[in-house]
């Protein structure tokens, strides 16, 4: 990246040499990122990161799409807000936070009688906050049977899938082929914050949702962040070269981290099936104890950890993501979101084993 932040700083939206230096470091880029992802370099469009891709893969661009949007219930807020904001619709979810087919195809069904048209099906194939993976591909199929049976001439209803959380941990070529829209972003994958991508296939329509210069085909105006489109390439490089010894090193330290964290610490419980997760996902739910005091004593201790969502800011709020599964009240207040990534460590988890239980205990016993 650095180059393009100083020596090599050309704008590829220019004529002269130092844009056509950018220019060929943005197609390097994109073509990288498309043949990882599984697509076509003309199909991703840059953006500043997945929630620019997500609303703009919910809306269709500007002006919004007049149909409605239908959403699963533990949808990351970069969806469901849209979604809610546009009237649309949110489909139910099982015990481990996976999309209810059988309440989609019913939800679908009931739109297509009324008469109403569903601009995008919105499904994410890794959850944020519990790990859980859709299989898209089912997904797809509930619905291609709806589309089959709207009314004649109209095309079919597209799948979006925010695969922010997933394109580390799985290979997008397989995992997200049934999409018709995939948003990614860099910083899950170690890359820099403030760039990410939507694929568009090319059989699906978008208009631009960022007007201005034209630039990424006319579907999202502004100055390429070089620095960034680099970065984000080189990262997904190495994760996907990585990804198959990665994924086998954390899933044992998960093992290690979960089992440990049972075997040590009453009335703590996995939210959702390890065989539903991605790798590094490890959320538990401790009774008798509040989330907040926990994470402070835990920082205290080197152990940086979460409750619900890394991207909310301000004072703790209840899951939308633990009500959708159905987790009582009084285990949800004790949520824990202890994630591991490609650099976590034997040492981590080792600290983690001990600062957890010795702060579970001091939040009982001292009742903060």
């Amino acid at each position: 990246m650095e180059p393009f932040g100083s020596l090599r700083y050309g704008n590829p939206s220019g004529s002269h040499s130092l844009a056509r230096d950018a220019v060929r470091a943005v197609d390097e880029a994109r073509e990288q990122i498309a043949e990882i992802v599984g697509c076509r370099p003309s199909e991703v469009i840059f953006t500043s990161g997945g929630t620019e891709a997500d609303n703009h893969a919910v809306t269709g661009g500007l002006p919004a799409r007049s149909a409605q949007p239908v959403c699963s219930a533990v949808e990351h807020h970069a969806v469901l807000d849209v979604v809610h904001a546009l009237g649309g619709h949110t489909v139910g979810v099982n015990s481990d936070g996976q999309i209810d087919h059988a309440d989609l195809a019913a939800l679908l069904n009931r739109l297509t009688e009324s008469g109403a048209a569903v601009g995008v099906v919105s499904v994410m194939l890794a959850n944020n906050e519990v790990g859980s993976i859709n299989n898209l591909a089912e997904v797809a199929a509930c619905i291609a049977e709806a589309s089959h049976s709207r009314v004649a001439g109209e095309s079919h209803i597209p799948l979006h899938t925010d695969a922010v959380q997933a394109a580390a941990w799985l290979d997008l070529r397989t995992a997200a082929m049934a999409a018709d829209m995939i948003s990614i972003s860099a910083h899950k994958l170690g890359g820099p914050k403030g760039i990410g991508a939507l694929v568009v296939r090319e059989s699906t329509p978008i208009r631009p949702m960022i007007l201005g210069g034209g630039q990424e085909r006319d579907r999202r105006s502004g100055s390429a962040n070089v620095p960034g489109i680099v970065g984000f390439a080189a990262a997904l490089r190495v994760v996907d070269a990585e990804r198959a010894e990665t994924n086998q090193r954390v899933s044992q330290l998960r093992e290690q981290l979960i089992i440990g964290l049972l075997e040590s610490v009453t009335g703590l419980s996995e939210t959702v099936d390890r065989s539903a997760q991605i790798p590094g996902s490890c959320h538990v739910c401790i009774e008798g104890v509040d989330s907040e005091s926990l994470l402070l004593l835990l920082e205290a201790e080197g152990v940086l950890a979460s409750a619900g969502s890394s991207c909310a800011s301000g004072a703790q709020e209840a899951s939308h993501v633990l009500t959708a599964i159905g987790m009582p009240d009084a285990s949800a207040r004790g949520a824990l979101r202890l994630w591991l990534g490609w650099d976590s460590t034997q040492s981590d988890v080792d600290r983690a084993l001990q600062a957890v239980p010795a702060a579970v205990q001091r939040v009982r016993e001292f009742g903060i």
